[in-house]
């Protein structure tokens, strides 16, 4: 279930950025207090705008996951971005899919963009799994180097993938 954020999601959500396994594919670990900025950050975009990167909740299950949903990336001005960061306790399950499916369908039905975008590191194979599953195609001609990433850093190379409306 994607959903608004709550307070006690904060802890739970600077856990899984204090994972080395979650964050695997980024180039740092985030410290309590940048974690609950960036949680802070985004329920004030989800509040302002009515879409953003939503709660995932497992219905029956845990209250809080992580999150999916569309994000305006500062680097790339007029593309909306789909991601996703879930607890290794969600791997595998197809809760990334099953959400992302239900964030692509509002960026597309209820916001009325024409394409979504998503990209990762050449390393994050599930992640790259999940677009391939989602429908989207990797788009070689628009690699890049990501400018929050500091240079010679291994992880500073992304693949982007694209999704157009239907």
């Amino acid at each position: 279930m994607l959903r608004d954020w709550r307070e006690e999601d904060i802890a739970t959500y600077a856990a899984m950025c204090a994972d080395p396994e979650v964050m695997r594919h980024f180039p740092a670990l985030l410290s309590f207090d940048d974690a609950s900025a960036q949680a802070r950050r985004i329920r004030a975009h989800l509040a302002r705008a009515g879409w953003g990167l939503w709660a995932v909740e497992i219905k029956g299950g845990a209250p809080f996951v992580g999150f999916v949903g569309l994000a305006r990336p500062d680097f790339r001005p007029g593309d909306v971005e789909i991601g996703w960061r879930l607890a290794r306790s969600a791997w595998g399950h197809g809760y990334a899919t099953e959400a992302a499916r239900a964030a692509l369908d509002h960026g597309f039905v209820e916001l009325g963009l024409a394409e979504i975008i998503s990209f990762t590191v050449p390393a994050n194979v599930p992640s790259q799994r999940v677009m391939e599953r989602l429908g989207m195609v990797r788009d070689p001609s628009a690699s890049f180097e990501h400018p929050a990433v500091p240079e010679g850093n291994p992880l500073r190379l992304h693949w982007l993938w694209r999704l157009a409306a239907t």
